[in-house]
């Protein structure tokens, strides 16, 4: 083999890596802090609606969830129905008789953003048309109709390669002309935490989380602390403009006891999370409202450092968690996994900080100053629950 033969076949395969390889990490100038917003599938599944849609956005704005930080209203699997006699994707039209650009304009009229679910594959999850072949099309369809967020999910895509097929949405989106957040939606099948920032804004690291605080389902569904378990290690892979997604809330759906709830909410915050809403906005309650419009926890989730939490201690059910923010501060969940109370306790050098300073603590639930406390803080935690403070050197 001459060295000429030997040249051009590196060269080929050098281009041939370049070529698959993503491309360098995305900066899109979007979800610098993890996104907020409404998706309709953990309570409405396949029943979505044009009246459904609109009577979100309007309780997104009544209910002061806009006030607190939502912006996206996202409409989940079952909203298309076939493709045209020239590949273009069709909306259900006795669900959406107006159109989902008209839909779309609804939503941003109320100072909303827009968001649309599709699938890799060549079908959806519930087996609609997917955009396998239609990348470009598609992006530039959901650009056109004003689409400001794309779920994309995995199913029926079996013989595809996750980062290729993620790779040429993304490019597809990019090509729009429009911003739009990608969320990546494989199931953390093939660890997207390693390559998901070179591609989208936020990708779930999970499977599917079930209405519930410890329990497993036989087809993968996980519960609340389940889906804990499984996103702790991957911290350092989080970061302002990509996010590591635990999945959407199951606040306020009926199953998760008061405390269930607020510790549910409280731990996405703690890790960065997306907050996506997936309750009933029109008939929520008054403590549901509480839970997803409370600012303290918030402001803890969006806090613009963007530092994922960990896990600093775990003894048996009673469990430590904490968050650098913004300024050398922390924020620290006490969680309680256990069906009895337990007192559990945090040193400052679980936290970084040496056992000799004095720190103030905040309860960010009661909205508290419980005062200045030195080496370490200790609280009586409920079943279930998580007491959840700020410590202040």
């Amino acid at each position: 083999m001459t060295s000429s033969t030997i040249r051009s076949r590196c060269f080929l395969v050098v281009l041939l890596i370049l070529v698959t390889l993503p491309a360098a990490a995305l900066d899109n100038g979007l979800a610098k802090t993890p996104p907020m917003g409404w998706n309709s599938w953990n309570k409405f599944a396949c029943n979505v609606s044009e009246q459904l849609i609109r009577e979100t956005a309007d309780a997104m704005v009544s209910s002061g969830m806009k006030d607190a930080g939502y912006q996206y209203i996202v409409v989940d699997d079952c909203w298309q129905v076939s493709r045209d006699s020239h590949g273009n994707i069709v909306p259900d039209a006795k669900r959406f008789p107006s159109g989902m650009k008209a839909l779309a304009d609804y939503v941003h009229s109320k100072g909303l953003k827009f968001g649309l679910y599709s699938d890799a594959g060549a079908q959806t999850c519930q087996g609609r048309p997917g955009s396998r072949g239609y990348e470009f099309q598609d992006a530039r369809t959901y650009a056109a109709w004003g689409a400001d967020y794309l779920k994309y999910d995995w199913c029926h895509a079996e013989g595809q390669n996750t980062i290729e097929s993620y790779t040429l949405m993304s490019k597809a989106l990019q090509a729009s002309g429009r911003p739009i957040v990608f969320s990546l939606c494989e199931w953390g099948s093939t660890k997207p935490w390693l390559w998901g920032k070179d591609v989208g804004n936020l990708w779930r690291a999970t499977e599917d989380i079930v209405n519930c605080w410890d329990c497993k389902e036989k087809w993968g569904g996980l519960g609340v602390v389940h889906v804990l378990d499984l996103v702790d290690g991957i911290e350092s892979y989080a970061g302002p403009g990509h996010w590591n997604d635990p999945d959407m809330l199951e606040v306020g759906n009926g199953k998760l006891t008061p405390d269930e709830n607020r510790a549910h909410f409280a731990m996405w915050a703690i890790l960065a999370a997306p907050l996506m809403a997936g309750n009933d906005l029109r008939s929520m309650d008054a403590d549901t409202r509480a839970v997803l419009t409370d600012k303290e926890i918030i402001a803890i989730d969006q806090d613009p450092l963007g530092r994922q939490g960990r896990r600093v201690v775990k003894d048996g059910d009673r469990e430590v968690w904490a968050r650098e923010l913004q300024g050398g501060n922390r924020a620290v969940a006490l969680l309680n996994r256990a069906a009895t109370p337990q007192s559990i306790s945090v040193k400052w050098e679980d936290l970084g900080y040496p056992a000799h300073v004095k720190a103030q603590v905040r309860d960010l639930w009661q909205h508290k100053d419980l005062g200045s406390m030195t080496g370490s803080f200790t609280a009586t935690v409920a079943p279930h629950a998580a007491v959840i403070v700020t410590v202040k050197p």
